[in-house]
């Protein structure tokens, strides 16, 4: 909820804004007091600033009495209120629980009483009270699709064509970090703003932090080390556990790992949650039955990775596996190298892409690879096409009904049932805003500056048809992250790691010999590297089941570690954890 700009007033609104689903719940007055009784009690006056826009490590709040309002652009000439917040009600975001810096200063509205808990002591109250936890924790998670929604945080200028400004794009979008694009192309503000801060065209992509800290041109790396998102680790750490992705499986082998005294580190090109992160909707994952979004589901999973102490790195894209004193070596793409006794490769798979001519000069503005809210809000009341016959495409469909003008969802076959779960098919055939077009290829793109419509084909008939369509969303299969280890591990002919029995590890391979034994059931041709989830050959692609093989791995991994010399269950050399 978006209030009025209150630039240099300080004259505050009163009126709390209202709980919209659960995101601005009411404390107990049970939960004030043990808040209380873990933090301190004080009084506020009207304008106090508890915490800044950028601040980390800020203390959790709960409000006793007066008002408390969330502000964006604090101080200066664009400044927003967002949120106000009365008594029972607590602050922050999600960036509180994981180490991010905050996106709204809050300001007392008038005197009032607030419990200020630092955030160790916070974690060591919901550690034993899980109703609390999962109550901040939900309305968190919530309050971060709001922020996004409201265009708030980092804010991105350049242009729909520039090939440096799509992986940022991408990296704010994937990882949730609330931001603005603003495009030079169709923004007539965009030239006056890179005046106004002393930036040429040709510097652009810029990205702008708080109003005041420009980055011309950054590489994701920069990008993620200035927001506060976590970056790749110190070379001379040595971790009990380097896992290679950070989807549902190697999500899961960090809680786990972590959870059990391993040293975990956790490393992803681009962002937490893989595949599943660009599902709008997971309805049949077990324990959900009113379903939850790949980004809920990841965001539970690195605050519960993080408890137990592992770690996250994010913009660091493995490119190379190499041993050293018996360590495995990570190479990462910016040079650096990671060191751990046991690596998990945790890679997944990529969506294929459409082979259409002018995809490439569509992908920057028209073409998307995920449906989440970020996606939805670009092509709000457009029509838009969905092409895929798989669960992840019947996701997006029924997911951007909601948003878009109309949504045709394109299919090859004729049995929409063929590969799409029957849960989905039903929901598809009773949104009236869904048209299902069967045995239909896209063959054209057309427009100029972005996507105007496509030219579909009856793939039986030859029959070519114009539909409009403002966005095209591919969902096409997946093929295995794995080209980086072609020459190193042993892969099926589909490009998938082969584990276990299937390598046909060669009795006399030297490697072997020394182990004294054959592979683990998830271990790879070369000791001490397993695979779990999607990029592994044979594996059922499904949520649950990578989950299930995350899990799995940490266990190998423990039984690998004492057969070389290190106990598991947290007797393995101490590792520097910083």
């Amino acid at each position: 909820m978006e209030g009025s700009a209150v630039g240099g007033t300080k004259r505050l609104p009163r009126s709390e804004t209202p709980d919209l689903h659960g995101a601005f719940p009411r404390l107990s007055d049970a939960q004030l007091d043990a808040l209380a009784a873990r933090g301190q009690r004080r009084s506020t006056s009207p304008g106090e600033v508890l915490y800044r826009e950028g601040e980390r490590d800020c203390d959790f709040f709960a409000i006793v009495a007066g008002t408390v309002t969330m502000v964006d652009g604090y101080g200066g000439p664009a400044e927003r209120v967002h949120f106000v917040h009365g008594p029972g009600r607590f602050l922050g975001e999600l960036g509180l629980l994981t180490g991010r810096p905050a996106f709204l200063t809050a300001l007392a509205g008038d005197h009032g009483e607030v419990v200020a808990v630092p955030l160790e002591r916070l974690k060591q109250l919901v550690a034993g009270d899980p109703a609390l936890g999962d109550l901040i924790l939900r309305a968190y998670l919530l309050r971060g699709s709001l922020l996004i929604e409201a265009g708030v945080g980092v804010r991105l200028v350049g242009s729909r064509y520039s090939p440096d400004a799509r992986p940022l794009r991408e990296f704010l979008a994937r990882n949730r970090v609330p931001h603005t694009w603003t495009d030079l192309e169709r923004d007539h503000t965009a030239e006056g703003l890179l005046r106004q801060l002393g930036v040429s065209p040709h510097e652009t992509p810029v990205v702008i932090w708080h109003g005041t800290q420009v980055l011309r041109n950054p590489s994701v790396e920069e990008l993620a080390r200035t927001i506060g998102l976590p970056v790749p680790t110190s070379d001379e750490v040595v971790w009990d556990l380097a896992i290679i992705g950070a989807g549902p499986a190697g999500l899961a082998a960090a809680v786990y790992g972590a959870s059990e005294g391993l040293g975990t580190l956790a490393l992803d090109g681009v962002a937490t949650g893989g595949q599943a992160e660009t599902s709008s909707r997971i309805e049949n994952y077990l324990g959900f039955p009113a379903g939850l979004s790949g980004a809920e589901l990841a965001d539970r999973a690195v605050v519960q990775a993080e408890k137990f102490g592992a770690r996250f790195s994010l913009g660091a894209e493995a490119t190379a596996l190499e041993e050293l004193d018996g360590h495995r070596l990570v190479r990462l793409a910016d040079g650096r190298a990671i060191r751990a006794r046991s690596v998990l490769i945790a890679t997944g798979a990529r969506y294929r892409r459409l082979d259409v001519p002018r995809l490439e000069e569509f992908e920057g503005s028209s073409v998307y690879y995920a449906a989440t809210e970020i996606e939805a809000r670009m092509c709000r009341n457009d029509p838009v096409v969905v092409v895929g016959g798989g669960n992840s495409a019947g996701q997006a469909a029924a997911f951007l009904a909601a948003h878009a003008a109309e949504v045709r969802l394109l299919i090859r076959h004729g049995d929409l049932g063929r590969d799409m779960s029957r849960y989905l098919v039903d929901q598809i055939e009773r949104t009236p805003g869904i048209e299902v077009l069967r045995h239909t290829e896209v063959r054209e793109l057309l427009g100029d500056d972005s996507l105007e419509a496509v030219v579909v084909e009856d793939n039986r008939t030859g029959e070519r048809r114009r539909r409009d369509a403002r966005s095209l969303f591919v969902f096409i299969g997946a093929e295995p992250h794995a080209r980086w280890l072609a020459d190193q591990l042993a892969l099926d002919d589909r490009g998938f790691i082969l584990t276990g029995a299937d390598t046909r590890t060669d009795a006399d391979d030297p490697l072997w010999l020394a182990a004294g034994r054959q592979p683990l059931p998830l271990e790879t041709n070369r000791p001490g590297v397993f695979v779990a989830g999607d990029v592994r050959s044979g594996s059922i692609k499904r949520v649950a089941s990578a989950v299930g093989e995350g899990a799995m791995a940490v266990q190998l991994v423990h039984e690998y570690l004492e057969r070389v010399g290190g106990d598991a269950a947290g007797r393995v050399a101490p590792v520097d954890r910083r």
